[in-house]
């Protein structure tokens, strides 16, 4: 990538963005880094300081004599030459999902059901509370990794842990694997009917296996020990630490209750969050009509919270099959993976979240998933004056050709995981075919058309590293190196497009560009400090790239 060098170009960037500033007092300047930031053009520039005030926002950006003329009494750090970017955002996670993960049994390194069942035990031995009524928890586990073909069974799973119940969370959350007891205290039999929207896995005998798939796991979290508020902390605590130990400033969070909302105001009100949070209420149910009483709340404790969005489902996974598909599996003729509504239901939450002017993000990953959204996008956006609220499709995994055009058309912002593409590689042409593969993850495709993509990773689906997202988006590898030439290259990014689709459009996504996503004058001082530069080394070894220090308005909340 060509880099614009700063020198007078620095200068005259300075002068232009602050001039509305010119009072600001700068009390912190970082000097001496090799800094990057995308300018209001989109380009990536180069600046060596960088001051801010005592609320955190930018006076200046540019070279250490044109910021030092902005700030003459303020206090110096030096950042001796190491590289400086903007906080990187991840427009698609799941905190507390992420803190419950690190506070559970973990399944996701995990290569074999038998080196699987072998960490069940272990951890089982290790947590042993001497209560038959102790759930062991944990997520992460992924038969496509295993190489089992199928799916694991509650008797595999008893012949590690039979005395208590076992619930164990498929890697992408839309599918789980319980034990006998569990099932147990489930009710679920051999007779239990399938769910709407969900499935049982039975085996050809019509014995229920074990594992429960999308809407059929609400059978098993009615009976799941509901989280405290003080588990609640712990999961938000650990979840924080760990974003802010990544260069993580910011996450959209895609689904939240109103106990998590509380949790969110209460940490912003006391100086707790460590990074950003643009929630979803998760739903348009009970939840949303006590949190939208009031409407959006597009800013809360200093811009640290926002809450002007819904997060709905339209499909299950690919990797559990659940993903809705226009023709049957390629692996399974039998399936066409499972819409969760019908057209009437997901046009009637549409409808409603945007009459009340909330911005709408549909989950939809199957290609009949995302059609079924899109069209009711189509009808929704105009009737419920819903333009301007950049509506979202979260995933938009297996799209028809036909069908990516009509994101720009209707104007759906593609939220996207990079690490989708290089996790799923294994199994994804599997699934649909060598046709229906030239729509899947397709990123160039969209950025060709003039969508801006929002990235993020999905944590704790994928690991909320956003290095290992650039890293795939650059590469089309994973962390292996594999595909030698990259999974369908043709599809990848450039390194400024997955640089941008981080931080500034991640912000543009979240209605939060004014404020985020680049170091410019009047936005906040939210910044990493990485032991590489970005833009010299190999793009092979983006993931290897380790944060220092983490920085939000000015104050730093991770130094390694």
């Amino acid at each position: 990538m060509r880099l614009r060098q700063l020198s007078l170009h620095c200068s005259l960037f300075v002068l232009a963005s602050c001039g509305a500033l010119a009072a600001a007092h700068a009390d912190t300047v970082i000097d001496n880094a090799n800094g990057y930031t995308l300018n209001a053009k989109g380009d990536v520039v180069q600046f060596a300081s960088l001051a801010f005030d005592d609320k955190g926002r930018i006076v200046a950006v540019g070279t250490a004599q044109d910021v030092a003329a902005k700030a003459p009494k303020a206090k110096h750090v030096d950042m001796r030459g190491r590289t400086v970017l903007p906080g990187l955002i991840d427009a698609h996670g799941h905190v507390f999902g992420l803190g419950e993960m690190l506070t559970q049994l973990d399944l996701s390194a995990t290569t074999s059901l038998p080196q699987a069942l072998q960490a069940i035990g272990d951890y089982d031995k290790a947590n042993a509370r001497g209560d038959a009524k102790a759930w062991l928890r944990g997520r992460g586990w992924n038969q496509e990794n295993w190489k089992l073909g199928r799916f694991p069974t509650a008797r595999e799973l008893d012949g590690v842990v039979s005395n208590r119940p076992v619930w164990l969370e498929r890697v992408d959350g839309h599918a789980g694997w319980a034990n006998s007891r569990a099932l147990a205290l489930a009710g679920i039999t051999d007779k239990t009917p399938d769910p709407v929207g969900g499935k049982i896995v039975r085996d050809a005998d019509g014995v229920a296996t074990g594992v429960l798939v999308d809407a059929a796991q609400d059978l098993m979290k009615k009976v799941l020990p509901q989280p405290t508020e003080q588990d609640g902390r712990a999961m938000l605590d650990k979840a924080l630490q760990k974003m802010a130990s990544v260069g993580l400033t910011s996450a959209h969070d895609a689904g939240i209750t109103v106990a998590q909302d509380k949790l969110y105001r209460d940490y912003a009100d006391h100086g707790k969050l460590t990074a950003r949070i643009y929630a979803m209420i998760g739903g348009t149910g009970p939840d949303f009509d006590q949190l939208s009483k009031n409407g959006p709340l597009e800013s809360y404790g200093r811009d640290m919270y926002a809450l002007r969005a819904v997060k709905l489902y339209s499909d299950g996974a690919l990797g559990s099959r659940g993903a809705a598909l226009l023709a049957p599996y390629s692996d399974d003729p039998h399936s066409h993976g499972l819409l969760f509504n019908t057209n009437e239901q997901i046009d009637a939450m549409i409808g409603k979240a945007m009459k009340k002017g909330y911005q709408v993000n549909v989950h939809a990953i199957g290609d009949a998933g995302n059609h079924q959204i899109l069209d009711t996008f189509a009808k929704e956006i105009p009737a419920n004056h819903g333009e301007n609220l950049r509506n979202r499709i979260e995933h938009a995994q297996i799209v028809t050709l036909d069908d990516i055009p009509r994101f720009k058309t209707i104007g759906i912002v593609p939220s996207m995981q990079p690490t989708h593409a290089t996790s799923d590689k294994n199994m994804a042409e599997q699934r649909v075919g060598s046709e229906r593969i030239k729509g899947a993850y397709a990123w160039r495709t969209f950025l060709a058309q003039g969508s801006r993509i929002a990235c993020g990773s999905d944590f704790p689906v994928e690991a909320p590293n956003p290095f290992f997202g650039i890293h795939a988006a650059v590469t089309r590898q994973d962390a292996g190196g594999q595909p030698i030439a990259g999974w369908y290259p043709e599809q990848e990014m450039s390194l400024k497009e997955a640089f941008r689709c981080f931080t500034l459009d991640a912000a543009w996504a979240g209605h939060q560009e004014k404020n985020l996503g680049t170091l410019e004058a009047g936005k906040y001082a939210d910044f990493i400090v990485i032991d590489r530069d970005l833009f010299k080394m190999s793009p092979y070894d983006i993931y290897k790239t380790g944060v220092l220090e983490t920085w939000v308005a000015g104050r730093q909340v991770y130094k390694k």
